[in-house]
């Protein structure tokens, strides 16, 4: 079937939708979401397949959003068979901002007049060439990922004039919010269970179309993925014990142990989760402040710290377990490096020395909330779920920091409060995805794409390479998961934020739990102002590779 399957002729329509999707502006969080959902939503509607199967189509609101904004999803029903085999494809509307666009902001929705513009300023020279060509488009949007979103809409259209050619369902979402939240993925997990209820859809595969990029200097490889990395926030409030500056040696500086602890994290080799040959970038700081709200001459109460936290096959519990281990080490050292200071000092200043009476005390968030509830019972309790309600209604807080009042406010209820690192999550989790190939349907979604590949490469000058994880975080988490309930639940006892402010049902992912790859466009800077897609890959091998894909997942048995 692979090599007698017919080329799609493709680039000029793609292209076309590309640019009509990229002159719309849809940065995330702002009316531009909703009104690129109603273009997608329109360009659909006119098709005469949603025009006589109009319940097929649908634009529904996100849920348990603050925002109004929604997602376009649509399906059509193949005539060659009379299978249940469903394939989905995916894709997010919304982009990044476009404020390092300076004045030139406007120019970032027009391909054609932003790149001749470019052709007159001072370029590196890969950036020149390109700029050059026919063969790349600049903007924002046009690589992540509104030339991946054609793509699939494309593919959908084609099956819709020819249902024929389709055996089992092609599902298409056009989802909102991938940037900031993933509301709209998250919503559009419940229409995929409605419509798998109503319409006896097997999801089989789902084919997401972010982007893809080099992984090195002069890498010229096309990545497809198979699965993706997995996302955390571990964080970690740090409590010293206060003195004033004159007397700096009879406290200890929660700062101190923070700088300590950054020190032994970010950067770490040894934090790197690998798989399959493959090893995750190591975690790296986004955030280290303390939590004093005004200057005083006295040190610091407590500190506060974030990493990223990339995972191919740790769960959430083991990644806790590894950064509780981190944080011994790191309180130790800086207990070490305090005492050398202090004797030091002593030295030459002819101070008496006292014995440092201090030793490193680490602890989850749930080991301390089981040792408060032991203590203060149902008072504790009835304290923290009112302080928690009160600080979810501040509209400044984000999940992470509310994390962070909450971890404080616990505090003060430790009978012991010698210094400590208590160590928790504080944002959403994106769920590792990796196909083992352990059932049936990763067996032959990746099958299907080892065929693809083999089939369209010769097609194509540059080496089209699968790797095992896609390294960005994207809306293939969730889709499918590789941790068990178990395991999740483990990691919400460990945000103290999970609430209203953060709150993502999990059982959705784990009930479809779809096979899912990435088939994506192909460029250069992202999220940056030379974002660019080369067209030849986006434009003709990105359909030709994902149809071919659908088409041997669909009629396997």
């Amino acid at each position: 079937m692979e090599g007698e399957m017919e080329k799609l002729e493709c680039r000029d329509e793609i292209l076309a939708i590309t640019k009509k999707l990229v002159g719309i502006r849809s940065e995330v969080n702002t009316e531009g979401e909703r009104a690129l959902a109603e273009t997608v939503h329109d360009m659909l509607k006119s098709h005469p397949y949603f025009e006589a199967n109009p319940s097929q189509l649908v634009m529904e609101p996100t849920v348990n959003d603050e925002r109004e904004r929604y997602n376009v999803m649509a399906y059509v029903k193949g005539t060659k068979g009379n299978s249940n085999r469903t394939v989905v494809l995916m894709g997010h509307m919304d982009t990044v901002g476009v404020e390092d666009f300076g004045v030139h902001q406007e120019l970032a929705f027009k391909p054609d007049e932003w790149k001749a513009h470019l052709k007159s300023e001072p370029l590196p020279e890969t950036v020149q060439t390109q700029a050059a060509s026919d063969d790349w488009m600049f903007g924002r949007g046009v690589l992540d990922m509104k030339s991946g979103v054609a793509s699939n809409l494309y593919l959908l259209s084609h099956y819709a004039s020819n249902p024929e050619l389709l055996e089992g369902n092609l599902v298409l979402i056009v989802e909102c919010d991938e940037e900031d939240g993933s509301h709209g993925i998250l919503s559009a997990l419940k229409t995929l269970k409605r419509w798998q209820a109503e319409e006896g859809f097997d999801y089989v595969a789902a084919i997401n179309a972010d982007f893809v990029a080099p992984a090195y200097a002069g890498d010229e490889n096309r990545y497809i993925y198979k699965g993706t990395v997995g996302k955390l926030l571990p964080s970690f409030f740090i409590t010293g014990e206060e003195t004033h500056v004159g007397s700096a040696f009879d406290g200890l500086d929660p700062n101190f142990i923070a700088a300590e602890l950054t020190r032994q994290i970010s950067y770490n080799p040894g934090l790197s989760d690998m798989a399959f040959g493959e090893a995750t970038l190591p975690p790296v700081s986004l955030k280290q402040t303390d939590l004093k709200p005004n200057y005083t001459v006295q040190t610091a109460l407590s500190a506060y710290v974030y990493y990223n936290f990339f995972v191919h096959s740790w769960s959430p519990e083991k990644v806790l377990e590894l950064l509780k281990e981190q944080a011994h080490i790191a309180f130790r050292n800086a207990l070490d490096t305090f005492e050398a200071r202090y004797r030091k000092y002593n030295g030459i200043s002819d101070g008496q020395e006292n014995t440092i009476q201090w030793e490193p005390r680490v602890y989850t968030y749930d080991e301390m909330e089981e040792l408060l509830k032991e203590t203060h019972g149902e008072v504790y309790v009835q304290h923290m779920n009112a302080f928690k309600e009160k600080l979810e209604q501040d509209e400044s807080l984000d999940s992470r920091m509310l994390a962070a009042r909450v971890v404080e406010e616990a505090w003060q209820f430790m009978p012991d409060k010698r210094p400590a690192i208590i160590v928790f999550y504080s944002s959403l989790y994106s769920p590792r995805v990796a196909l083992k190939g352990e059932d049936e349907n990763e067996r032959t979604l990746l099958d299907a794409l080892d065929k693809a590949i083999e089939a369209v490469q010769p097609e194509y000058e540059h080496p089209i390479v699968a790797k095992n994880f896609f390294p960005h975080i994207s809306d293939m988490s969730f889709v499918a998961m590789s941790d068990d309930m178990p395991e999740i639940d483990d990691m919400i006892r460990n945000t103290p934020s999970w609430g209203k402010k953060l709150s993502v049902e999990y059982q959705d992912v784990a009930d479809l739990n779809i096979p899912v790859i990435n088939i994506g466009p192909y460029g250069m800077d992202g999220h940056k102002r030379l974002e660019r897609m080369e067209m030849t890959y986006s434009l003709e091998m990105v359909p030709n590779l994902t149809n071919r894909v659908i088409r041997h997942v669909l009629e396997s048995e």
